[in-house]
């Protein structure tokens, strides 16, 4: 009986939960797996009564990146995929690669998270990584690009300085030095990855939803859409402004009657 090679699972509070479930390969990706994936992603983004998404792979690895057994059998040398026509056009080889979300997406990592792996935990808003978390560019010992958006996000995500270590090298960088490079935003214990990720999901669900997703846009555009400085500002204004009416002057007024006073910080109390 076949196996579901990814998981969607939306659920009634309006977490979804995407699994690549090839655990017998690490969660590498195939060709049949990476439009699985990107159909996922696109459900859960169409859905407004799912509003964050958890990423994570089966088993003891997140991602070892694209199957090297199908690239091996390519006797062109062709990659499976067109070009890039525009964000969320045509597909990447690794499925969502060439997606952005409006929703915010946490990526739960346990064991590898390396070459196309490492490309797809970038989709992610944040990473909340186990102890067995490693990161790496291993597909450079094989002579295969980053063409999923590893150059383009990681610079973003860590730096320049630091995002060029990782892609020259191809080295592997354990759950700490992830934390200190801000590629990982949490570490948690062994096994516990996926739970913490929730946790910090349930969290999100708490505030204001279209305020959050507003900041969430704006912040992605900025990084990566905006011509200049007063492109992004104006942007980040005329999207916020949408949103005070609905949801700024409530809040507001809730302060006026002493919520979230002397910078108590109390999430879903407002």
């Amino acid at each position: 009986m076949a196996t579901d090679t990814v998981l969607y699972e939306p659920t009634q509070e309006g977490i979804s939960t995407i699994t690549i479930n090839r655990p017998s390969v690490r969660n590498a990706v195939n060709h049949a797996t990476s439009l699985k994936l990107a159909e996922a992603f696109q459900a859960f983004e169409n859905d407004e009564t799912q509003k964050i998404c958890i990423f994570t792979g089966a088993g003891k690895n997140f991602c070892a990146g694209y199957d090297l057994h199908e690239v091996a059998s390519n006797t062109t040398g062709e990659v499976a995929v067109g070009p890039v026509d525009k964000v969320n056009g045509a597909l990447g080889p690794m499925g969502p690669s060439r997606m952005q979300l409006s929703k915010p997406i946490i990526a739960a990592i346990s064991g590898h998270a390396v070459a196309g792996g490492l490309e797809l935990s970038l989709l992610a808003d944040m990473r909340v990584v186990d102890t067995t978390a490693v990161f790496g560019v291993f597909c450079r010992r094989f002579g295969v690009p980053l063409i999923d958006g590893g150059t383009v996000r990681l610079p973003k995500v860590i730096g320049q300085g630091r995002a060029m270590d990782m892609i020259l090298t191809g080295r592997p960088v354990d759950a700490q030095e992830a934390l200190s490079f801000g590629l990982a935003n949490r570490v948690v214990p062994q096994g516990q990855a996926v739970e913490a990720a929730t946790e910090l999901a349930r969290s999100l669900l708490s505030f204001p939803q279209k305020c959050m997703r507003a900041d969430l846009v704006s912040a992605h555009y900025s990084a990566h859409d905006s011509s200049s400085l007063e492109d992004a500002l104006r942007f980040e204004f005329e999207k916020g402004a949408l949103v005070v009416a609905e949801e700024s002057v409530q809040g507001a007024k809730k302060f006026d009657k002493g919520a979230g006073r002397g910078g108590k910080f109390e999430k879903g109390k407002l």
